[in-house]
C-alpha cells in the first residue's frame, strides 16, 4: 500500500508552487477586500487646515473674558463663514464671525463659541460663557500629520481603510487583484438544480458550494456547468476554461473507480500528483498545474464533506496566498469537546462541529457522523474539531482544537 502524504506535506507543496498574483493600483471600491500591496503614507495633513468643531462665532477669546449668564458680551458680527466659502478672512480683535461646523477659521480667532453660548444674533451677537484659548476649533495635523503612515503591506482593506486613503486625497491603492477561481463538477450522475431527477442521478451540489467558498474568501468565481464521465470532453472543457483561470478546482473523478476521468484525463501530463493524503475525510487528492501558463489545479474529492473540507485546508491557503493576505490557514481555537469522540490512527480528522461560547467558555459539539456524504450536518455546523494524527479518541471535556468556519481572519 502506498505511504499517505501528510496533511502539512502536500500544503507545503502548495504553497510553493502558488505565488502571489501581479500587484497593481485599483480603484477603492475595488480594493474592498484585498491585501494593500505597499505602505501608504499621508500626503496632506488631517485636518488639512484649523477648522470649527461647532455652529458658531470665531471669536478672540481674550474679549470675552469675563462673558456669563448675568454678564453677557456683546461683539459686533462682521462676516459668516460656511464650510468650503471662508476663503481667508481675518478677525479683528474685539470683533466676531459667525462659523459653521468643517468651516476654516479665520485668522487672528483663537476660540469657537456655539450658539448654545449666545442670543444668535445677526448683526451682534450677545455671549453669556467665556471660552478657553482653542476651544472648539479642530487644529491642522491633530488627526494626521503630513508623511504619517497610514496602510502598512499586507493589511487587509475595509470600509474605515478606505474612507482614511479617500481623506487624504488617494484614488487608488496598489493591491494583488482577486483570483479568478474556475470550478467544475465531473459526473454523468449529476443535474442541474431545477431540473428532473431520473432514478440513479443526484443534484449537484459541490460546484455551488465550492464557488461560494471562494467567492465567500474573496475571489472571483467561474461556476462550470456539470462535465460527464469522459476523459476527452473533461479535457476539452478545462482547456476552454484555463483563459480565464489563475486557479482551477475540480471535484469527483480522482479515486481509484473506473470512471475517475479527472484522473484520468491528467496523469498523462505529468504535471498534476495524485495520492492518498493521512486525512479524514478527504484522502484522495490531487494538485499540481496545467496549461501553457501553470495554472494551479486543485482535484478534490466527489463527496460534498470531502470536498469542503479539502478546500478549507488546500484551496483557502492557496488563494490567500494569491492574494497576498496573511496568515494562509485559518487560526486555532482552543474549545471543550461536549462528547467523547473516536479518530483513526495515522489521519488528521477533521469532525463538523457546533461551536458556541456561554458562561462556562467556548466548547464544541459533534454534529453528525463521520459519513463524507452528510451534507445536511456540514450545513448545520460553523465549525470542524481538528483531531491530530497521533489522536485515536477524547473524552468528553477534553480541551480541542477548533478551526471558525465563518470567521474572517
Amino acid at each position: 500500500m502506498a505511504e499517505l502524504t501528510t496533511v502539512d506535506e502536500l500544503l507545503d507543496r502548495i504553497l510553493t508552487t502558488v505565488s502571489p498574483l501581479p500587484e497593481f493600483p485599483q480603484p477603492l471600491m475595488e480594493a474592498i477586500g484585498l491585501a494593500a500591496a505597499e505602505d501608504v503614507s499621508a500626503p496632506i495633513a488631517l485636518p488639512g487646515f484649523d477648522n470649527s468643531a461647532m455652529d458658531g462665532y470665531a471669536v478672540c477669546f481674550g474679549d470675552l473674558a469675563g462673558a456669563g449668564e448675568d454678564t453677557p458680551v456683546t461683539l459686533p458680527v462682521v462676516g459668516e463663514i460656511g464650510a468650503g466659502r471662508g476663503g481667508h478672512l481675518a478677525l479683528s480683535p474685539g470683533t466676531t464671525a459667525k462659523i459653521m461646523t468643517g468651516a476654516r477659521v479665520p485668522a487672528g480667532a483663537d476660540a469657537v463659541v456655539p450658539y448654545e453660548w449666545t442670543d444668535r444674533g445677526v448683526a451682534k451677537v450677545q455671549v453669556r460663557r467665556a471660552p478657553t484659548e482653542g476651544q472648539h476649533i479642530r487644529r491642522a495635523g491633530e488627526d494626521v500629520a503630513v508623511g504619517d503612515l497610514l496602510i502598512e503591506h499586507g493589511t487587509v482593506l475595509g470600509p474605515r481603510h478606505l474612507g482614511l486613503l479617500a481623506a487624504v486625497g488617494r484614488a487608488t491603492v496598489r493591491t494583488r487583484p482577486r483570483p479568478r477561481v474556475v470550478v467544475m463538477s465531473t459526473g454523468s450522475e449529476l443535474r442541474e438544480p431545477g431540473t428532473s431527477l431520473s432514478s440513479d442521478s443526484i443534484y449537484d451540489a459541490n460546484s455551488w458550494l465550492l464557488a461560494a467558498a471562494a467567492r465567500r474568501n474573496g475571489a472571483i468565481a467561474y461556476r462550470v456547468g456539470i462535465v460527464p464521465d469522459d476523459p476527452s470532453t473533461f479535457t476539452d472543457a478545462l482547456s476552454d476554461q484555463l483563459v480565464r483561470a489563475d486557479l482551477v478546482v475540480t471535484s469527483g473523478g480522482v479515486s481509484q473507480g473506473d470512471y475517475d476521468v479527472v484522473k484520468e484525463a491528467l496523469s498523462s501530463l505529468g504535471t498534476v500528483w495524485f495520492g492518498g493524503v493521512a486525512m479524514q475525510p478527504g484522502k484522495p487528492q490531487g494538485f499540481g498545474v496545467v496549461g501553457e501558463d501553470k495554472v494551479p489545479i486543485f482535484t478534490l474529492p466527489g463527496n460534498p464533506v470531502s470536498s469542503y473540507i479539502s478546500f478549507e485546508t488546500f484551496v483557502l491557503p492557496a488563494i490567500r496566498r494569491m492574494m497576498g493576505k496573511a496568515p494562509y490557514q485559518r487560526p486555532l481555537h482552543r474549545a471543550m469537546l461536549t462528547h467523547a469522540v473516536s479518530s483513526p490512527a495515522g489521519r488528521r480528522q477533521f469532525l463538523r462541529a457546533e461551536y458556541a461560547v456561554d458562561r462556562g467558555g467556548a466548547h464544541a459539539t459533534p454534529v453528525g457522523g463521520p459519513g463524507s456524504h452528510l451534507i445536511g450536518d456540514l450545513a448545520q455546523s460553523n465549525a470542524l474539531i481538528v483531531v491530530p494524527e497521533e489522536t485515536t479518541s477524547l473524552s468528553a471535556g477534553d480541551q480541542v482544537q477548533v478551526l471558525l468556519l465563518d470567521e474572517e481572519f
